[in-house]
């Protein structure tokens, strides 16, 4: 069906095709496009968007999302090249996706999370791939061996300098879980959505072994330049909850009373590591996104950050949890 559909360039043949709309531009200015071979059957062409993930996506498709509740487009055709611009799947067209940010989705799309999770998988724990962000551990040494600019930086809080400095304090003495479990990897708000009314989960490219926190943290307080979304205390914190009612037992309570704080610290110290990079963005005269973009994903951040910090600012005040 789809033989000569691509051309030997890495692009779409438009003689054989009826149409093509962009969807979204990747990072190497390559876009996502739905074609059309009739009025009525359209499927979805993504050439390699980032040429360090080359091969990578078909590899999980193959090997990792054959044991995964049905919510992935699955490939119906793709390249095999070792030149990175000649590198194409076509995916199936599960049609308008609705990328939203709302209580309903968040607390279904942390079920399926917990799914994924409880998962094992050899050969993707084998295959040693990366998340495209750093490792926590790498951050919080970043953020220890940075302490005294992030204290000097005017975060706009509109917090005492103490919290902040108790915040970084933890962070640089916590040990996070050790525990590693199958993360999507880049789980914001423009890889869900809804189909009609069906949960989809996109772009399993950089799928990985991770904490557990990883997937949260991109779920629920991660900020995107494309995609406005605002997290509050009540719904962070019902969504822990419903995670880890899917996810662990009552017999296992020790972890469960500790996972809370733990993902509120990992979400403090990915903040800050954000305010960062966001703020170096803005300094650049050719950004990929626009000040007015990266303004809000500073405020959304920085929100992020403000709310974790006066959460475990109560924790501590309680003494309910105790930092190990």
């Amino acid at each position: 069906m789809f033989k000569n559909i691509v051309l030997s360039d890495g692009t779409l043949n438009e003689q054989k095709i009826l149409k093509s709309q962009p969807i979204y531009q990747g990072m190497n200015g390559r876009f996502v496009e739905r074609f059309y071979l009739t009025p009525t059957r359209s499927y979805i062409f993504k050439p390699l968007t980032h040429f360090s993930q080359s091969g990578k996506e078909v590899w999980i498709h193959e090997h990792v999302l054959p044991e995964f509740p049905a919510v992935y487009p699955k490939i119906m055709a793709h390249s095999a090249s070792d030149v990175p611009e000649r590198n194409w799947i076509i995916l199936e067209d599960l049609g308008s996706i609705k990328h939203v940010f709302e209580e309903k989705l968040i607390m279904g799309l942390v079920k399926l999370v917990s799914a994924w999770h409880s998962l094992s998988n050899s050969k993707l724990q084998n295959a040693g791939f990366k998340g495209p962000k750093p490792y926590i551990e790498e951050i919080s040494a970043y953020i220890s061996c940075n302490k005294k600019e992030v204290m000097s930086t005017d975060w706009g809080l509109d917090l005492p300098k103490s919290v902040i400095n108790t915040v970084l304090n933890q962070i640089e003495c916590y040990t996070f879980h050790e525990k590693k479990v199958i993360s999507h990897g880049d789980l914001h708000v423009g890889n869900y959505g809804y189909a009609g009314n069906k949960i989809v989960v996109l772009d399993w490219e950089h799928a990985h072994f991770n904490s557990p926190y990883w997937d949260l943290y991109h779920l629920l307080d991660i900020s995107h330049p494309d995609f406005p979304k605002n997290i509050n205390i009540e719904l962070r914190k019902l969504a822990i909850e419903c995670y880890l009612e899917e996810s662990y037992s009552s017999a296992e309570s020790a972890y469960r009373d500790t996972f809370y704080q733990g993902y509120l610290l990992f979400a403090a110290a990915f903040s800050i590591w954000m305010l960062l990079l966001i703020k170096e963005d803005l300094k650049r005269e050719e950004a990929r996104w626009s000040h007015e973009q990266l303004n809000r994903q500073l405020q959304e951040t920085k929100s992020s950050l403000r709310q974790c910090a006066e959460e475990l600012e109560r924790i501590n005040l309680n003494n309910k949890v105790v930092i190990q």
